[in-house]
């Protein structure tokens, strides 16, 4: 690829975007460029962040995504959200930019759960769907939205009356029976000449809000088969996944399909098959080939801390022991923060009162002098801030007295290795 291609992803801050993020900021062929319509934590992450787009039903939001595609030569468009997949698809030949995800009528098929279940009943295993007047009912029933995402609006309905005040909410919602096993995704590339070139299953271990946040390969031929079945009945393009989950016989059923990236992917990611990259690729015309490490994985995902703050500093003084090096082993937290402010260009002195010749244990811990602009070996009885002679600074030491007298006497931020966390910037 002889230049770089701008990116946009639309919402950025979604779970589906921070997964983009993870997935190419790194990747020496494109530019990634994220945008919302609210501040979101795609701002943490995007070292290009663009705010204020409207929302997706807004009358603008196409000639706003236009706007932002034009600004910065935006080449492709990534949808991070199921609403907006089927926006940018609509409106796709409007688009000054390529939207990847699948052609338009796969992304109307796959935003109704109905029309799902309707173009795929005589192609895979479909749960049973009621209607709200029919006599027969098996209860509990299983009801969702039929336009929706993650576990919104779905619910396990007990009886005919709560049905009926269900209904009487919300008149577009399916109706099914109640699936009671085991759930998984299958998680599926196929190519621009709609060749299926992967397709496999891990288990939705763990669920929060309807995101699986714990989850782990799981072998199934079955997956395979029923993939193949989906992709000969309905078109895709590039990246997709379906959800299966087992009946009562221990059948699988489909829950739904949707061609865009999961979140979760990240988790063969890492066994080498990076989904939006290869969409990308594909979309550029490349021939695709996969790679698939073959190793047992387990993904967790949880809540995690990004920061941002207002400090303003031109030079680090860092403490050696129980700081850079911490139970005789580097402290990875700090010597990625050592090397992002070289990057930074900004000025690092190691201020130590170790008590051997501090040039061998940095030797003994592969870790270059060259790294510090200077070294201060004190003496056990010095006060560090008595050293401490760069105003825009900051210190980095485990031991509290010594933070204490720094930040008294010297006036500046202290952070003890806990606290270096704050100073990562994660910005790609």
């Amino acid at each position: 690829m002889a230049n770089k291609k701008n990116i946009l992803v639309f919402p950025c801050g979604s779970e589906i975007g921070l997964e983009v993020n993870r997935a190419l900021a790194k990747d020496i062929h494109f530019e990634m460029f994220g945008a919302s319509s609210l501040p979101d934590h795609g701002r943490f992450v995007y070292k290009n962040y663009i705010e204020g787009i409207p929302f997706v039903d807004s009358d603008d939001f196409i000639s706003s995504i236009n706007d932002v595609c034009e600004k910065y030569s935006i080449d492709f468009i990534v949808p991070a959200h199921d609403s907006v997949v089927l926006k940018l698809a609509q409106n796709a030949e409007n688009l000054k930019a390529k939207v990847i995800t699948s052609p338009l009528e796969t992304c109307e098929i796959a935003r109704s759960k109905k029309k799902t279940y309707d173009i795929l009943k005589d192609t895979v295993l479909c749960p049973k769907v009621y209607n709200i007047y029919d006599k027969e009912i098996n209860y509990p029933v299983f009801i969702k939205p039929d336009v929706g995402q993650g576990s919104k609006g779905a619910k396990k309905v007990e009886n005919y009356e709560q049905l009926k005040f269900e209904y009487a909410n919300n008149k577009d919602i399916v109706i099914s029976e109640l699936l009671t096993g085991e759930e998984y995704t299958i998680d599926c590339f196929t190519n621009t000449a709609g060749l299926l070139l992967f397709a496999k299953g891990r288990k939705r271990a763990r669920i929060n809000n309807g995101i699986s946040v714990n989850s782990y390969p799981v072998e199934n031929e079955k997956f395979r088969v029923i993939a193949e079945k989906i992709n000969s009945k309905i078109k895709f393009q590039g990246m997709w996944f379906f959800q299966l989950k087992e009946n009562s016989n221990g059948e699988l059923a489909l829950l739904e399909i949707a061609p865009r990236i999961a979140g979760t992917m990240g988790m063969y990611r890492a066994l080498g098959v990076n989904f939006i990259l290869l969409a990308l690729y594909d979309a550029c015309g490349f021939d695709i080939k996969l790679i698939n490490n073959n190793f047992d994985i387990e993904i967790d995902r949880a809540l995690f801390a990004r920061y941002k703050t207002n400090l303003e500093y031109e030079c680090v003084y860092v403490d050696l022991d129980d700081t850079l090096i911490y139970d005789n082993l580097v402290n990875t937290d700090v010597i990625k923060f050592l090397y992002q402010t070289k990057n930074q260009n900004k000025k690092i002195i190691l201020i130590s009162k170790h008590e051997k010749e501090i040039s061998n244990t940095l030797d003994t811990h592969c870790i270059s002098s060259k790294l510090f602009d200077e070294i201060l070996h004190l003496e056990k009885t010095d006060k560090k801030s008595s050293f401490i002679k760069e105003k825009s600074a900051i210190f980095i030491d485990d031991s509290y007295a010594e933070r204490k007298d720094v930040a008294t006497n010297c006036r500046i931020p202290v952070f003890s290795i806990d606290a270096v966390e704050t100073l990562l910037d994660w910005k790609n």
